[in-house]
């Protein structure tokens, strides 16, 4: 059975749930909080699971001009926001920053010069931008 998630307008608590599809509609929904009917459904996100063979597959698509990044950080920038989102996984609070300069426009060398402690701990090993 799917979860439905909703808000109050009387008490402005949030509350979900549990309905066979069927029911959604049917059903009368009250406030598990304070009884009111005065409530609206809240619509999530959506998250689709990518393999990673696709992951890969929509990171690649874009990489077919790699040449010139060096000369160009605000592209390089924007390639590594993508392919950040395209992994899936939690990055560090220091990826965000260092996409930030590069989108800014500062070189790889001034990121590396204002953040010398990037990498220390020897995830990062210094050489990785």
């Amino acid at each position: 059975m799917p979860i439905y998630d909703f808000d109050c307008q009387n008490c402005k608590k949030r509350f979900e749930l549990f309905m066979a599809y069927h029911e959604y509609g049917s059903r009368p929904i009250v406030c598990v909080h304070c009884g009111s009917d005065n409530v609206k459904r809240r619509l999530n996100r959506i998250r689709v699971t990518k393999s990673e063979d696709s992951r890969l597959e929509s990171m690649t698509g874009d990489m077919s001009n790699l040449e010139g990044l060096e000369n160009d950080p605000q592209a390089l920038g924007r390639m590594m926001r993508k392919m950040g989102k395209e992994m899936g996984e939690e990055l560090p609070p220091e990826f965000d920053d260092v996409v930030d300069r590069l989108e800014a426009g500062q070189s790889p060398e001034e990121i590396e010069s204002a953040l010398p402690d990037m990498g220390a701990d020897g995830a990062g090993g210094g050489d990785d931008l």
